[in-house]
């Protein structure tokens, strides 16, 4: 991809499409921002959006559970889908813990978020993959980078973080989403701490600072056919693909935007 060498991520906002989305993610934030329920309720906005937002991302990898199911169940230990989904939501309780850690130590972050889904302490869990080891990622095919790769690719998307810019909000939170990705540094999760990281992404930039603009809905209610296919163009690197990638999340954050819109009206007819 073309980029300028002091602000890689800011140069992304030229490529095609970028721009529009970015201006029409900030459109449909201001608007559920602005709504009335949020100056006394936003709390529960943004209780309601994580679980959502759990919902969306579990269901992308696999266990596709209605809202409702999520809600009740307390047991999540007692199979793979059941163990996706509280993955899914101890990574949305936990990510709004983190974000004073982000912006100083990004990949301190990311080890914490692989050790809260996993809900283990086991040797591979809580540090990028070793040479040898396997990744359990159903839903992604690409090859995997080396684990020398996925090092040197870390490091550099960890200075990006960390030195701040003149980025959209969506550039970065898309391009952290993407690059975990496809890194895949994990044995396992990868899918659920990369939607996980793009959530903090977007909060910690100041765009989305109550949590309410769940990303991980738009990505499931688009489905997993066009996420696919939307990351198989970020892997591509062409701008053509890039900016695809990047406008298929903001899409995402707008669809998150009108559920959490659909909450708050649903909230004023109960108080009316």
């Amino acid at each position: 991809m073309s980029t300028h060498a002091s602000d890689p991520l800011a140069a992304l906002g030229s490529l095609p499409g970028v721009a529009d989305a970015v201006d029409s993610v900030r459109k449909a934030v201001d608007r559920v921002y602005g709504h009335r329920v949020m100056r006394r309720r936003s709390n529960e906005i943004s209780s309601e959006a994580a679980l959502r937002g759990a919902r969306g991302s579990a269901a992308l990898s696999g266990a596709d559970w209605a809202l409702e199911e999520v809600r009740r169940r307390t047991d999540f230990g007692s199979d793979a889908e059941a163990r996706t989904v509280g993955a899914a939501l101890r990574l949305g309780a936990e990510a709004g813990q983190l974000l004073s850690i982000w912006r100083q130590s990004p990949l301190r972050v990311l080890a914490r978020l692989h050790l809260v889904a996993a809900g283990d302490p086991g040797a591979s869990v809580g540090r990028p993959r070793l040479d040898g080891e396997t990744v359990d990622e159903p839903l992604v095919t690409a090859p995997l980078p080396t684990p020398a790769e996925v090092g040197g690719r870390l490091d550099g998307l960890a200075e990006l973080i960390v030195a701040g810019g003149e980025a959209p909000a969506l550039v970065t939170a898309a391009v952290v989403h993407g690059e975990l990705l496809a890194l895949r540094p994990f044995t396992s999760y990868n899918g659920l701490v990369a939607r996980a990281a793009e959530r903090i992404a977007l909060v910690g930039s100041g765009l989305d600072p109550k949590a309410i603009c769940p990303a991980e809905v738009g990505h499931a209610e688009q489905g997993r056919a066009a996420y696919l296919a939307a990351f198989e163009g970020y892997l591509s690197g062409t701008p053509e693909g890039v900016g695809g990638w990047i406008a298929h999340c903001g899409r995402s954050v707008e669809l998150g935007v009108r559920e959490s819109t659909a909450v708050c009206e649903a909230l004023q007819r109960g108080a009316a």
